[in-house]
């Protein structure tokens, strides 16, 4: 079986060609995510990126034009755009989780003793989680916002937010019956 040339890939994503997209992935799926991952740190966040990159480069595949440049040129510049976004939403991500820090009250005094447990437990377990999912239970428990009012306010798709939270649930599950915490 021949492999295609990037001509051939670019050629035929320019078209419309549904197989494209799944060579495209395969030829530069991993330069966009190590580019993601290098300039983000996480896993996750690469992950997020490649995808939202790939989606964005089918979706705006008209607007690649291949006497401009290359399609992995092409990549790289929407790949930099996502990162950028990523970056920012941190930044974003970082202020509202300080706002809702800062309009944390501090508990009753007459809380019993196993519910202060479980509250230590369950803050030392969202401390761990990844930056993104954090912010996603942060908002959706302590704010009490429903799944799609944490997308609109996280700008993040619904499924992602979602996906966010049932990791983290079963994480903090986990978590709840190794330390045998009454819950």
């Amino acid at each position: 079986m021949e492999v295609p040339s990037d001509e051939d890939i670019s050629a035929a994503f320019a078209k419309g060609d549904p197989d494209a997209l799944r060579l495209l992935y395969a030829r530069f799926g991993a330069l966009i995510y190590s580019l993601a991952r290098r300039s983000l740190g996480g896993q996750a966040d690469a992950e997020d990126v490649t995808q939202q990159v790939f989606v964005s480069a089918w979706r705006g595949r008209d607007t690649f034009d291949p006497e401009r440049g290359s399609l992995a040129g092409w990549l790289v510049t929407i790949t930099r755009n996502r990162i950028a976004d990523m970056l920012r939403t941190r930044q974003r991500d970082d202020r509202v989780l300080l706002h809702l820090a800062a309009n944390v009250t501090t508990g009753d005094p007459a809380v019993p003793s196993d519910q202060v447990v479980n509250r230590v437990v369950v803050a030392d377990e969202l401390a761990r989680l990844p930056e993104a999912q954090r912010l996603v239970m942060t908002l959706a428990f302590y704010s009490d916002l429903t799944h799609e009012q944490t997308a609109e306010v996280l700008q993040m798709p619904l499924g992602t937010v979602k996906s966010h939270i049932r990791r983290g649930l079963q994480r903090l599950k986990s978590r709840l019956e190794a330390d045998r915490v009454a819950y």
